[in-house]
C-alpha cells in the first residue's frame, strides 16, 4: 500500500510574518479609530495591553507545546477535552464566515474610488459587491486547493496592502502636520476617554482589531518548525501591526477631520481629503488599490487558516470524515477548504439579502463580533490549565514562567469577557434595544447549539461504533 499523503510544510518566518500582518493589520480600524477623536489613542494603548500582549504571550506557548495542525481547537482539547476543542472550533470558523466577506465588502468599496467618478454609482450596487466578494473568495479557495505555496503568495503579496498604505498615511500626515499645523488639538480634556455606554461598546471593537495572532497555529503542520517559527514570527508581525494601528489612527488624527471618516469607505474619504490637501491628488487611486489589496489579503488569510479546522475535525470525526482528506497530488486538505470556500460563497450571496449595502456590511461586521470572542475564552483558559504539565523538549514558555503565564491569562480572559458583555449591547439610539439584545444573542445561542447538536450526534456516532468493535 502507498504511504498516506502528508501535508506539506512549505510556510517559513518570512510567508508567516507577513501572514500575521495582512491578517492581523485591517486598516480600515484605523479611520474607524480616527473618527472617534483623541482619546481613542489610550484605547489603543489599553487594548495592545490587555489584550493584544496576553493574546501574543498565550499563542507563543500553546503553539510551542502543541505545534500541530488545528492551533485552537487542539489547544482547548488538551486542555478541557474533545468537546471544548470542538466547540472552540466551530464558533471560531462560523464567525469567521461573516467576517472575510465583510472585509471583501470594504476592499469593493475601495476599489472604486480607483474606478474614477464615473463608477462612483456603484457604490449603492448590491450585485456589484456580491460578485467582487464570490469571486474572490473563489479565487483563494481555489489557490488553497492547489497548493500552500500558491496561497501564501497571496498572502504574501496581499501584506503590502497593509504596509504601504500605512506608510503613505503616516507620511502624509507628518507633511500636513509640518506644513498646516494639527487637524485637532491634543489636549489632556480630548485625550481622556469619556465612559458611555455607546464609547465602551466601540471600544470592544478596537480591542476586536488586535485579534488574529491564533490564526497562523492552525496550519502547524504546513510550517517549517512551528516550535520556533512562530513566536519568532508573532514577535515581527504583531510588532508592525501595533505601530501601523497606533501611528496610523494618530496621523489620520493629526492631519483629517473626523467627520470624514465613517463606514466601509472611511479610510479612502480620508485618504483623498488629505491628498487633496496637499495637492497629491493623484495618490488616490493606487492607493485605493493597495486598500484593496488589503481586504483581500485579510480575507485570503481567514479562509487559508480557519478552513485547516474543519479538516482537523473530520480527522477527529467530529465531521463526516471527507473533511480530513488530504490531496495525494497536492498535498492539502482540499475537501475542507472547498467546503468552507462555498460556505463563504454563499455567506457573500445571502448577506445582502433584504438590505442595501451599507446596511449588510454592518450586519456582516456585527455579526462576527460576539461570536469571535467566544473561542478566546477557552484560549486564554487553557494557558492557565497546562500550566502545572511538563514541557516537551524545545518547546518555549512563556517568559517569566508560570505566574508570568497566568498573569497575562487572566489579563486576557478578564477583556474577553468584558468584550463578550459589551458586544450584547445595542447601540444608544438603536429604537428598540431589548429586540436588539434578544437577537443578538439568540443567534448567538442558535450557532452555539449547532455546534453542540453536531458534537452529540458525531459523540454517539463514534460510541456505537465503539461498541460494535468491542462486541466483534
Amino acid at each position: 500500500m502507498s504511504p498516506a499523503p502528508e501535508l506539506k510544510r512549505s510556510l517559513g518566518f518570512r510567508d508567516l510574518a507577513l501572514f500575521y500582518i495582512v491578517s492581523g493589520l485591517s486598516i480600515r480600524w484605523i479611520a474607524t479609530a480616527a473618527a472617534a477623536g483623541p482619546s481613542v489613542l489610550l484605547i489603543w494603548l489599553a487594548a495592545l495591553v490587555c489584550f493584544f500582549l496576553p493574546l501574543a504571550a498565550t499563542v507563543m506557548e500553546l503553539s510551542s507545546r502543541y505545534p500541530e495542525e488545528g492551533g485552537m481547537y487542539i489547544w482547548a482539547e488538551q486542555a478541557f477535552g474533545e468537546f471544548a476543542g470542538f466547540i472552540t472550533a466551530w464558533t471560531y470558523w462560523m464567525s469567521n464566515l461573516p467576517y472575510f466577506v465583510a472585509v471583501l465588502y470594504f476592499a469593493a468599496a475601495s476599489t472604486l474610488f480607483a474606478l474614477g467618478e464615473h463608477r462612483r454609482n456603484l457604490a449603492s450596487n448590491a450585485g456589484f459587491f456580491m460578485l467582487f466578494s464570490a469571486g474572490w473568495i473563489a479565487i483563494i479557495t481555489l489557490l488553497n486547493i492547489v497548493g500552500i505555496d500558491a496561497g501564501k503568495w497571496l498572502n504574501n503579496v496581499s501584506s503590502l496592502g497593509s504596509i504601504l498604505p500605512l506608510a503613505f498615511v503616516i507620511g502624509l500626515g507628518a507633511m500636513a502636520y509640518a506644513r498646516f499645523g494639527s487637524a485637532v488639538h491634543f489636549t489632556a480634556a480630548a485625550l481622556t476617554p469619556h465612559w458611555s455606554m455607546k464609547n465602551a461598546i466601540f471600544w470592544s471593537g478596537v480591542f476586536f482589531a488586535f485579534a488574529g495572532l491564533e490564526s497562523g497555529s492552525a496550519m502547524g503542520d504546513e510550517i517549517r518548525n512551528p516550535r520556533r517559527t512562530i513566536p519568532w514570527a508573532i514577535l515581527a508581525g504583531g510588532s508592525v501591526m501595533a505601530i501601523g494601528y497606533v501611528a496610523g489612527t494618530a496621523a489620520l488624527l493629526v492631519a483629517v477631520p473626523a467627520n470624514s471618516m465613517n463606514g466601509p469607505e472611511g479610510l479612502l474619504n480620508g485618504i483623498r481629503t488629505l491628498s487633496a490637501h496637499l495637492g497629491l491628488g493623484w495618490l488616490l487611486a493606487p492607493m485605493a488599490l493597495l486598500v484593496c489589496l488589503n481586504g483581500v489579503g485579510s480575507a485570503a488569510a481567514f479562509l487559508s487558516s480557519t478552513s485547516r479546522l474543519p479538516f482537523v475535525a473530520g480527522i477527529h470525526n467530529y465531521l463526516p470524515p471527507v473533511f480530513g482528506r488530504i490531496h495525494p497530488r497536492l498535498r492539502t486538505p482540499w475537501v475542507a477548504i472547498g467546503a468552507y470556500g462555498a460556505a463563504g460563497i454563499g455567506m457573500a450571496l445571502l448577506g445582502q439579502a433584504g438590505t442595501n449595502v451599507r446596511g449588510a456590511y454592518d450586519m456582516l461586521v456585527g455579526m462576527a463580533g460576539l461570536t469571535t470572542f467566544l473561542p478566546y475564552l477557552f484560549v486564554f483558559g487553557a494557558l492557565i490549565r497546562v500550566q502545572n504539565r511538563p514541557m516537551e523538549a524545545g518547546a518555549l514558555r512563556t517568559p517569566g514562567g508560570r505566574p508570568a503565564a497566568i498573569a497575562l491569562a487572566l489579563m486576557g480572559l478578564t477583556s474577553t469577557v468584558l468584550t463578550v458583555v459589551l458586544s450584547a449591547i445595542p447601540a444608544e439610539d438603536d429604537p428598540h434595544p431589548v429586540l436588539a439584545v434578544v437577537k443578538i444573542l439568540g443567534l448567538t445561542a442558535v450557532l452555539v447549539g449547532a455546534g453542540v447538536a453536531v458534537f452529540a450526534a458525531a459523540h454517539m456516532r463514534k460510541r456505537r461504533q465503539e461498541e460494535r468493535a468491542v462486541t466483534r
